[in-house]
């Protein structure tokens, strides 16, 4: 597949603002350009991009029916009924459960908090009937929902019969209409004022704390180890990192390095991140996939457990289980991908409609998220993947950018039986019956509102760079503009007409990668790079012709010995600049 380069020099205007900021923060130009094509163009911005602090949380108070829910809570806890903290089987829904949990066990001394994650397979997503009863059976009087409730319009009013009251704290899109709950934490509501609507809804059930933590005179601080299990929600769930998410990210991922909790440790331990410095990235790769782990192939509920665990003995067991669950959960995810590129690649008229809709009764649920995003990675399509599920398809859907999945769904809402999600990733479940109709209706849709052009992967470059210019100031100073993630990627470099210094070589076991040393007419000075299966164009490199590169600059570290390497992203041969 050819990538398009979207790359737009700086104006005279970003330029002088620039040397403005460099001067004041002393920070490289480089740097400050990259903050200024994020937004970040005054002195006070700039500062609190530089220096997340917790003081810049917004009040809690400001989210519609806050109140309401902190003196439902507060009378609960008063009367000693029985609550249950319920959530999704995800990394959002399961860190929720674990930080309201631990919380409210840790700073009320409740014997009667009891915790819910449905099971994917018995009971779907989002408050289930058996959920309910469970509920029920257990003497609950109070539910609190996290990640999820938002839609549950005719479950909740269920609920309320039972005598069992809801406060709901998502973060999806709410519907037409609100359910009958005593408080609906959502910052995405029509009605909300809440200066911030992005967060996960693990932050969501943060911001529930900290207005129970301010009611009850509870110091923050108290709150403040919490952050690592937002961190691990934000990254994971794929929200924005700016704002209230950037703070929170950002001590959340301190907190992840120096003192994460025992069941995060027991995570980390298990899949090689001891000693080494978490990121984003580490989360996203290897951290949140463990725990999602547990939901796709097992149930949810151990996932929690081992985000509770009190000891390192029983943290390191529990890790060990979901450690099994996600290499089971990798052989699926290759053996279903496999599966449906052979049944795309075998019909025509699949290749050509706009959306990739797939399915086969036979596939696992629990994977077929991660095998809609690697469809959508290959054909750089939207895609939806589905299965048979309870007697109906069940399915998720992935998206591209600038287009919205949701609503393309959401389009055909009168024949499907729920759907939920955000413009790039939904779930959806419909009857057998209308799947026909639902793909015809998606293809019109698409064919109305997504252009040809969405359907051309773009690489969005923040700077073209002369490798003179690439040093380890430059290195120190991106750092600060961690963590990165949604509407704060990792800064994409170009660099035109660079030449192979003669050492450039195919690496891996297949030769499928190259590992570059490259130079371009600003130094003679090598600059080491390493491109992931482009071996294709190792000949015209070979060849000593000019090419140009799109990277990320990263620190390599390999016998101690710590050095800057280039991760191409792309390499453009035969072009003049």
């Amino acid at each position: 597949m050819t990538n398009k380069w979207n790359y737009q020099p700086p104006t005279q205007e970003q330029i002088l603002k620039r040397d403005e900021l460099s001067e004041k923060f002393g920070l490289c130009p480089a740097v400050c350009l990259l903050m200024i094509q994020r937004g970040i163009t005054t002195e006070e911005e700039a500062r609190q991009f530089l220096n997340p602090a917790l003081r810049d949380l917004h009040d809690p108070f400001l989210f519609p029916d806050m109140e309401k829910a902190i003196n439902r809570l507060n009378q609960a806890l008063g009367n000693k009924e029985r609550i249950m903290i319920y959530g999704d089987y995800d990394v959002d829904g399961t860190t929720a459960v674990a930080l309201v949990y631990k919380f409210l066990e840790q700073n009320t001394w409740s014997s009667n908090l009891d915790y819910y994650i449905p099971d994917r397979y018995d009971e779907g997503y989002g408050i289930s009937e058996k959920g309910i009863e469970y509920a029920r059976e257990n003497g609950v009087t109070l539910i609190i929902a996290l990640d999820c409730g938002i839609k549950a319009i005719e479950i909740i009013a269920y609920a309320k019969s039972l005598g069992i009251d809801f406060i709901v704290c998502d973060h999806h899109m709410p519907g037409d209409v609100l359910p009958d709950a005593v408080a609906i934490l959502d910052a995405k509501r029509t009605d909300s004022e809440y200066p911030y609507e992005h967060l996960s809804g693990c932050g969501v059930g943060f911001k529930f704390m900290q207005a129970f933590a301010i009611s009850n005179g509870i110091d923050f601080l108290r709150l403040r180890p919490l952050l690592d299990l937002v961190a691990v929600s934000i990254a994971s769930d794929i929200v924005p990192i700016t704002g209230e998410n950037r703070v929170m990210a950002s001590y959340g991922i301190k907190q992840l390095n120096h003192n994460p909790s025992k069941g995060l440790k027991g995570i980390i331990d298990i899949c090689g991140l001891f000693g080494r410095e978490i990121t984003i990235s580490d989360i996203v790769f290897k951290i949140g996939p463990r725990i999602n782990a547990s939901g796709r192939m097992m149930n949810g509920k151990e996932a929690v457990d081992l985000l509770l665990a009190r000891d390192f003995e029983s943290a390191k067991e529990k890790s060990e289980n979901i450690d099994q669950y996600n290499d089971d959960r990798r052989e699926l995810d290759k053996k279903i991908t496999e599966e449906a590129y052979i049944a795309i690649e075998e019909n025509v008229q699949m290749q050509h409609d706009k959306i990739i809709v797939v399915f086969n009764r036979e596939w696992h649920k629990g994977v077929i998220g991660i095998v809609a995003s690697r469809l959508t990675e290959k054909y750089y399509k939207p895609a939806i993947v589905l299965t048979e599920s309870n007697g109906y398809i069940s399915g998720s859907a992935r998206s591209v950018t600038g287009f919205d999945i949701y609503r393309a769904i959401e389009s055909c809402k009168d024949i499907v039986v729920n759907f939920g999600g955000h413009t790039f990733a939904a779930g959806i479940t419909l009857e057998e019956e209308s799947l026909d109709l639902f793909k015809s209706r998606l293809q019109t849709f698409a064919d109305k509102y997504m252009e040809e052009a969405q359907m051309i992967q773009t690489l969005d470059i923040d700077m073209a760079l002369q490798l003179k210019e690439i040093d380890q100031k430059l290195i120190n100073d991106q750092k600060r503009m961690n963590p990165f993630g949604p509407d704060n990627p990792k800064p994409v470099f170009c660099s035109f007409n660079v030449r192979d210094a003669g050492t450039s070589k195919l690496v891996g076991r297949e030769l499928e990668h190259i590992k570059l040393d490259l130079v371009d007419d600003s130094s003679e000075e090598v600059m080491p790079a390493i491109a992931f299966g482009m071996y294709q164009h190792n000949d015209y490199i070979k060849s000593g012709q000019p090419f140009d590169v799109c990277y990320t600059i990263e620190e390599n570290t390999y016998n101690n010995k710590t050095s800057i390497q280039l991760q191409i992203k792309d390499i453009r041969v035969g072009t003049k600049n």
